[in-house]
C-alpha cells in the first residue's frame, strides 16, 4: 500500500475504512465500505486482549484492504493501537468529535464509529498514532515529572502561608530567608513540650509540607536525569541547539514523535499554536490574531527555548532588535520568533545529521 501521506484518495487503495470509537472498558467498531460510505456491520469488544483478538477476526471477514481509523490513539485506545502496530496494521488517528458537528446532536457509541470511519475518508491528511518505545517512556517521564514539580509548588506556596501566620517567636526564625531556605528551617523544628496547641500543630504542619517539598523536588531530579538519557540516546543534536534542554527537547520530540507524522513544518507550527491566524476583512489585509490552539506544552517549551536564546544568543538579540526597529513590538517579535524556532526544530527533526 502506498504511503499515507501520498494518497490523494483513499478508496485508491483500501476497500473498507473501520472506524473505532474508544472507551475504558469496550471499543465500538463499525465496517464503512470505502467507495459508497455505506456501514457494512458494526460490533462492540471489550477492550482486553481477546477483544482485540475478536475485533481483528471481524475485520478480517470483511476486507483485506482496509484501515482503522481510532478516536483516542494515546489514551484509551492505545492498547488497541499497539495490538494493531504489532499486526503491521494500517491505522490513523483522530480526534474526539466536536458535538456541535454529530447529525442533530444525536451520540452512540456505534454512530461515532461510523461518524470516525466516514471523517477518516473525508480528509486530506491523515495523521498517524504518535511512536511508542522512546517516544512514549519520554511522554510518560515528562508527565510524573511535570506532576511532581507542580505538586512542589503547591507544597511551596502552602509553606509561605503558613509561616505568615505563625505565632511570632516561631516566625522570627524564618526572617531573611527564602526558596529552600524556608524549606530548610521548616524542615529542622523540634516540637516542644512547653508549645500550645496552635504552635504544636503549626510547627508539625510546616515540617509535613517540608518534608513532602524535599521528596517532590528529588522525585523531579530522578525524572529528569531520565528523561536528559533518553534524548542523549536519541537526538542528541536537539540539544546543540541554543536554548534547548533536555525538558524542552523532550516535549518537542513527544510533540513530533517520528519522521512523517506531521506533513510539513507549517502544519508543525500549527500543531505548536505559533502559527499566525489571518483576522482580515474587506480592506483590512494585514491583521492577525493569536493562536491559542494547538499543543500547549510544546507552545510552552517553544516560548522558554525563544526567552533563553533572547537572552544569551547574539544572532536572536540580533533579530529581535531588527524586528522593533521595523515597528513590531518586543512581544510580537518574540511570537515571530517562536515561528522561526518552530520551523528550524521541524527541519532538524525530519532530516537528522548523518553519522559518520
Amino acid at each position: 500500500m502506498s504511503s499515507l501521506t501520498d494518497l490523494t484518495d483513499l478508496r485508491e487503495a483500501i476497500d473498507v475504512v473501520i472506524g473505532v470509537d474508544t472507551h475504558v472498558a469496550t471499543h465500538a467498531a463499525a465496517v464503512v465500505d470505502a467507495r459508497t460510505g455505506a456501514v457494512l456491520e458494526q460490533i462492540t469488544v471489550e477492550a482486553t486482549a481477546e477483544g482485540y483478538a475478536e475485533l481483528v477476526e471481524f475485520a478480517d471477514a470483511h476486507a483485506v484492504l482496509r484501515m482503522w481509523a481510532i478516536e483516542g490513539t494515546g489514551s484509551h485506545g492505545a492498547g488497541l493501537t499497539r495490538h494493531l502496530s504489532t499486526l503491521e496494521e494500517v491505522v490513523i488517528e483522530l480526534d474526539r468529535p466536536v458535538r456541535a458537528k454529530r447529525r442533530n446532536g444525536a451520540k452512540s457509541d456505534p454512530l461515532d464509529a461510523v461518524r470516525a470511519a466516514r471523517e477518516a475518508l473525508a480528509r486530506p491528511r491523515l495523521g498517524t498514532p504518535r511512536a511508542g518505545h522512546d517516544r512514549q517512556a519520554l511522554a510518560v517521564l515528562v508527565a510524573v515529572r511535570r506532576s511532581a514539580v507542580q505538586a512542589a509548588a503547591d507544597a511551596r506556596r502552602q509553606l509561605f502561608s503558613l509561616i505568615m501566620i505563625t505565632p511570632e517567636p516561631l516566625r522570627a526564625r524564618f526572617r531573611g530567608a527564602n526558596g529552600m531556605g524556608l524549606v530548610r528551617i521548616a524542615a529542622s523544628l523540634r516540637v516542644q513540650a512547653s508549645w500550645d496547641i496552635e504552635t504544636t500543630i503549626t510547627v508539625t504542619a510546616l515540617r509535613s509540607l517540608a518534608r513532602r517539598i524535599k521528596d517532590l523536588t528529588d522525585e523531579a531530579e530522578v525524572h529528569e536525569k531520565a528523561i536528559a538519557q533518553i534524548v542523549r540516546d536519541w537526538r542528541p543534536d536537539l540539544l546543540a541547539q541554543p536554548g534547548v534542554g533536555p525538558i524542552t527537547a523532550a516535549i518537542v520530540l513527544c510533540a513530533w514523535s517520528h519522521p512523517g507524522r506531521v506533513h510539513s513544518e507549517a502544519a508543525f507550527a500549527m500543531l505548536a499554536g505559533v502559527a499566525p491566524i489571518p483576522a482580515n476583512s474587506g480592506q483590512t489585509t494585514t491583521r492577525w490574531r493569536l493562536n491559542r490552539y494547538g499543543d500547549r506544552q510544546l507552545n510552552r517549551a517553544l516560548h522558554t527555548i525563544a526567552l533563553s536564546r533572547a537572552r544569551y544568543d547574539d544572532r536572536t538579540r540580533g533579530y529581535i532588535e531588527r524586528r522593533t526597529s521595523q515597528g513590531k513590538t518586543t512581544r510580537e517579535a518574540r511570537r515571530c520568533l517562536k515561528r522561526y524556532i518552530a520551523r528550524d526544530l521541524y527541519r532538524l527533526l525530519e532530516n537528522p545529521p548523518r553519522t559518520a
